[in-house]
């Protein structure tokens, strides 16, 4: 996933739906996703991320439920 702006296409979809969190590299290649919202908002992150931004190759998406954590925006690491 790297080179294709992944985390900060995530970010920008993240803030369009108005979610909170963050997206990290992780050392294994993959990238991990944490957001908070609506069911709604976070229903179509989820979505978005099956594909990803144009030139991404995304091999599978899995989703946990968290409790809630309050975070100040969406940042990339």
């Amino acid at each position: 996933m790297q080179g294709v702006f992944f985390r900060d296409s995530t970010r920008q979809q993240a803030v369009k739906l108005g979610l909170t969190g963050y997206a990290n590299n992780m050392t294994d290649g993959s990238v991990e996703v944490v957001a908070c919202g609506t069911r709604a908002a976070l229903d179509r992150l989820g979505e978005w991320l099956e594909s990803g931004p144009p030139m991404a190759s995304v091999k599978g998406v899995a989703a946990t439920e968290i409790e809630y954590v309050s975070f100040r925006g969406f940042t990339i690491g």
